[in-house]
C-alpha cells in the first residue's frame, strides 16, 4: 500500500525514525480538510508506546478534518547540520502515515496530556495544574502509525 523509497540509500532505519519522533517535539500534521483540500498544521507532539499524541481545542478545522477522514501523515525533521565551508544543510526527516482519532476516555486523556505537559512545562506541578484547569476544554489526538519512513536529506 505504501510506496518504496526511491532513494533507498538515504533511508533511515525504523529505530532512527523512532529516535527522531522521540527527540524532536514538533512536526507538521497533514489531514484532508475542507472541500478535500490538504490541511497541514504545525503541532507539538509526544511519542508514547508506539503512537503519536497531540492536544488541541475541541472545535475547529483540525477537529472537523479528523472526524471526516481518519487517514493522516505527520512529518518531523531534526535541526540539520551545516558543515564548515558548505552552504547546504544535511538533515533527517520522518513521515508517519496512519489513522488519527480523538481520545474519549478521560483517564487516557489525562495520561497522554501528562506525557505532553511533562515534555514542555518546566515542572510536573505545572503540567498537573494545566490539565486540571483545561481538561474539559481539551481534545487529545492519537495517531496509530501504519507506516513509518525516514531519510537523510542533503539540500544541495
Amino acid at each position: 500500500m505504501f510506496r518504496k523509497m526511491r532513494r533507498s540509500k538515504q533511508k533511515l532505519s525504523e529505530d532512527e525514525c523512532i529516535d527522531i519522533l522521540i527527540k524532536y517535539p514538533r512536526g507538521v500534521l497533514a489531514l484532508l480538510g475542507d472541500d478535500d483540500y490538504p490541511y497541514a498544521i504545525p503541532m507539538s507532539h509526544v511519542y508514547v508506546d508506539g503512537k503519536i499524541y497531540f492536544h488541541g481545542a475541541q472545535k475547529g478545522h483540525k477537529n472537523d478534518a479528523v472526524k471526516k477522514y481518519s487517514k493522516c501523515s505527520y512529518c518531523v525533521m531534526d535541526e540539520g547540520v551545516k558543515n564548515d565551508g558548505e552552504w547546504w544543510y544535511t538533515f533527517k526527516s520522518v513521515i508517519a502515515f496512519g489513522k488519527i482519532r480523538t481520545l474519549t476516555d478521560k483517564d487516557d486523556k489525562i495520561d497522554k496530556l501528562t506525557h505532553l505537559g511533562d515534555r514542555f512545562f518546566p515542572t510536573h506541578e505545572e503540567t498537573v495544574d494545566e490539565i486540571n484547569r483545561l481538561i474539559d476544554r481539551t481534545e487529545v489526538f492519537e495517531i496509530t502509525i501504519e507506516h513509518l519512513s525516514g531519510k537523510i536529506v542533503v539540500e544541495k
